[in-house]
């Protein structure tokens, strides 16, 4: 795996996203931020607004539908107060879950898991043994078996959306959902948002669908992305369902663009796609980890959010679009003041003017 890009010159609090665009102003609404486009190491400055104008008909937007869960609950370890984040649901009916302590400002920072046995106490008499680390390693997030209590209910009666110190306060769990989002027949979801499709409204989509942009759904439920944590992501659970999978297939042989909104997205389709780049319906858990060795089979572009230096997500940004597109998009991103994290600005990379489609 090679190494991460970093962004030039580092990050300072004020390069994060404290509150939700709507918050910043009277009338300002949810695709009231910026939008950096790069084509190569060409880079250009927009509004979010702005993207019907910057696609072209035959575009291909992946949109991650899977909706935001109240992931976060306040719990006891023994005298100690502890905060769980809910992280993924096994197929055994356990879940990955990581203990988090108070940090007495409302939120919340690492501590160690463990150990195998232990029950944190939650809410309403349920409880949680934990079982065993789910890496091996005895690393932070360890698969956890519920009891006295199902946890979609608890999380619905006692669960917040998780958030990290970079927030200035907690918000309700509508301000974490996208347009996109479908509620889950079994109450699976994300413990944290697919927030690269966030700046969405209704508005922009029915815009871009009457230009000739058309959208292609997929499901995959993301766990937890620690902020003190950059290792690779873990399994996930996700589907591309056969109507999804033909939709990406025409396009790309008309020659059209397959843009993953989120990198979400991006896994989701390149765990689909074959050697050959064609994108088969499949459902199940994914390991994949997307970088420039591995590359791209069926995604061309990317919508995504600005990542932390040191994010493994960054690794799938440079397998997209090559590493001088990364570092220029990103030396722009910090020269002009973009904002970073979940309710910040976004970032386009579509490939350079005259490049071919993937085939």
């Amino acid at each position: 795996m090679t190494s991460a890009v970093r962004a030039p010159g580092g990050l300072s609090a004020g390069m994060s996203a404290r509150v939700p665009s709507e918050q910043r102003g009277p009338g300002r609404a949810r695709d009231d931020v910026r939008l950096l486009v790069s084509r190569g190491t060409e880079v250009t400055h927009h509004a979010f607004r702005e993207l019907p104008a910057v696609l072209r008909a035959g575009d291909l937007l992946v949109v991650n539908t899977s909706r935001t869960l109240a992931a976060a609950v306040d719990g006891r370890l023994g005298h100690a107060r502890v905060v769980v984040h809910f992280s993924t649901r096994g197929d055994d009916g356990r879940w990955a879950v990581e203990l988090r302590d108070p940090d007495g400002e409302g939120t919340t920072r690492a501590r160690a898991g463990g150990p195998a046995g232990a029950r944190v106490r939650l809410p309403g008499g349920a409880a949680l043994v934990l079982e065993e680390p789910l890496s091996g390693d005895g690393g932070r997030l360890w698969w956890a078996r519920a009891a006295g209590g199902a946890v979609p209910g608890l999380l619905r009666e006692h669960g917040r959306p998780i958030r990290y110190s970079y927030t200035e306060r907690d918000q309700p769990l509508s301000a974490y959902q996208t347009v996109f989002a479908l509620p889950s027949a079994d109450g699976a979801g994300s413990a944290e948002m697919p927030s690269a499709a966030r700046p969405f409204t209704e508005r922009l989509v029915t815009e871009l669908v009457s230009r000739g942009v058309r959208f292609a759904p997929i499901t995959l439920h993301t766990g937890v992305a620690s902020a003190e944590a950059h290792e690779p992501p873990y399994p996930e659970r996700f589907a591309v369902p056969a109507a999804s999978a033909r939709s990406i297939n025409a396009v790309r042989a008309e020659g059209g663009r397959v843009i993953a909104v989120g990198t979400t997205a991006v896994r989701a389709v390149e765990s689909a796609a074959g050697a050959d780049g064609v994108v088969r319906a499949r459902e199940g858990w994914t390991d994949l980890v997307v970088t420039p060795a591995r590359g791209v089979r069926a995604v061309e572009g990317l919508l995504t959010g600005l990542h932390e230096p040191e994010a493994s997500h960054l690794l799938m940004l440079e397998a997209v679009a090559g590493r001088a597109a990364l570092d220029r998009g990103y030396e722009e991103a910090v020269r002009g003041l973009y904002l970073w994290h979940e309710f910040g600005d976004v970032h386009l990379l579509l490939p350079a003017a005259g490049r071919k489609a993937l085939t």
